[in-house]
């Protein structure tokens, strides 16, 4: 494929070794936690979610089939928004996407709080989960775009780890609120983020490496001084780096030949690799833990005390998200990440014949602490590996078909424990057989990124 968009050379590595050369200062921490918010809102509303069809499951007398499709629905709506939303982004702007997507995900987790019957909350789900799915890949790409290579691993980590943050103010509304005062108000308190887009618009800049590529140079330029001027670093006079006075050419690849550039003989293998690593851990994820609220209940331990167990389980998300930080830049990427899903299978395997208190206290915090430690570098890893031109369409896509592997693995737990009236150790090894697959995968497809730039890892 020949490409009139080829990365500017002189004027993006003027960009990028400007970027990659700041220390982390007070604009990195602004944008981890302005972009982390919102993840942490993303993350509360899957989480409410899986809270929620543990209470509609009684109030409505739905069976689990039906329980699957209110939570593989929004995962069909993520596949939409994601695969969407990476393109519009690689056309429109990170920034723009971004905001657009939140605001969608937040007014459509509201209307849910006022469906009245089983279809329309199936609608408001969908709604809820495009926007969901646009969002995410595109916070990662945002925030990768403006890491320093040698602190990017942990800031993605980090603005990851703010998924488990989400998650456990979703186990205290399921806790505290849903036994009260009912579901629907789970639902309003989740729309809470559409506030906070008024926020992002002030509050996040667009990425300089998007306005390069779109032959913006002197908003890029304007970005990356503001970048260098907030992290104590001077920037340099006019004329005496590579971004001003450069021809830079404009990237104007339409959608499909930037899906298409995905699948060349540069990155058929990194597409490949990561299509199976998000499917098979989206897989496991949402397989397990939006069924766990649900199975804990069914095995007679009451509602208000299996919501108790899924916020311990949930809390050990935090410290595996740190670990993974720390190893990131460290050990790197690919064998973090391989070690990280191996030890979440061994997890699943033996919480499989977890009976008493302790062991599903032991196992549960086991998978969630590796589990969640390895999505950590998914969204580390993803972005890195595509040029500026298609990060978002590349980064949306994986996310997207990911997101396939939500949709299903709901519905065939449902199918396991309903119609095919299996044991949950028949699902939980299932589970396990998934994740050695991805880690497999990265073993074998994988490369390092660790230490290297954004720019060095696309050519």
């Amino acid at each position: 494929m020949i490409h009139n968009t080829e990365e500017p050379r002189s004027a993006e590595a003027g960009v990028a070794q400007r970027l990659d050369r700041v220390p982390l200062g007070g604009f990195h921490k602004k944008l981890l936690m302005v972009s982390g918010i919102g993840w942490m809102f993303d993350s509360m509303d899957v989480g409410i979610v899986s809270f929620v069809v543990a209470a509609l499951a009684k109030e409505w007398g739905l069976g689990p089939d039906q329980v699957a499709w209110i939570i593989s629905i929004g995962l069909l709506g993520m596949f939409a928004g994601a695969a969407t939303s990476g393109s519009l982004a690689d056309r429109f702007g990170r920034k723009t996407i971004f905001q657009f997507t939140l605001l969608v995900f937040s007014i459509a987790t509201g209307l849910c709080a006022v469906a009245w019957s089983y279809g329309a909350l199936l609608v408001g789900r969908f709604l809820v989960g495009f926007g969901l799915g646009g969002e995410l890949p595109i916070a990662s790409t945002l925030v990768s775009e403006f890491s320093p290579a040698r602190w990017r691993g942990r800031m993605m980590v980090l603005l990851e780890s703010f998924w488990a943050y989400g998650w456990v103010l979703a186990a205290l509304i399921g806790y505290f609120v849903i036994p009260q005062s009912g579901w629907r108000i789970a639902f309003l308190v989740g729309a809470l983020p559409a506030f906070y887009v008024f926020v992002l618009r002030r509050s996040v800049p667009e990425s300089p490496r998007f306005l390069l590529s779109q032959g913006k140079t002197d908003e890029a330029e304007a970005v990356v001084s503001m970048v260098e001027r907030a992290s104590g670093v001077t920037p340099p006079s006019a004329g005496s780096h590579g971004t001003r006075r450069q021809s830079v050419a404009v990237a104007t690849e339409s959608s499909m030949q930037r899906f298409m550039e995905l699948w060349s003989s540069q990155y058929l293998r990194r597409t490949v690799m990561l299509w199976v690593l998000w499917f098979a851990i989206t897989y496991a994820y949402y397989g397990m833990f939006t069924w766990l609220p649900t199975l804990l209940t069914e095995g007679g331990r009451g509602l208000t005390r299996s919501f108790a167990y899924v916020l311990i389980i949930t809390l050990a998300q935090i410290p595996g998200y740190f670990s993974a930080a720390f190893l990131v830049d460290r050990v790197g990427r690919k064998w973090t990440l391989v070690s990280y899903l191996f030890l979440t299978a061994v997890g699943a395997f033996f919480f499989r014949n977890a009976g008493g208190e302790a062991e599903i206290l032991f196992w549960g915090c086991f998978i969630s602490f590796f589990n969640l430690g390895a999505w950590g570098v998914v969204y580390t890893y993803t972005p890195e590996l595509y040029p500026t031109r298609a990060r978002g369409t590349g980064a949306g896509w994986a996310a997207a078909f990911g997101r396939l592997g939500g949709v299903f693995a709901p519905l065939v737990v449902g199918q396991m424990i309903g119609s095919w009236g299996v044991g949950y150790e028949s699902v939980f090894i299932m589970f396990a057989l998934v994740l050695l697959v991805g880690a497999v995968n990265v073993m074998l497809l994988g490369e390092e990124t660790k230490g290297r730039t954004l720019e060095e890892i696309a050519q």
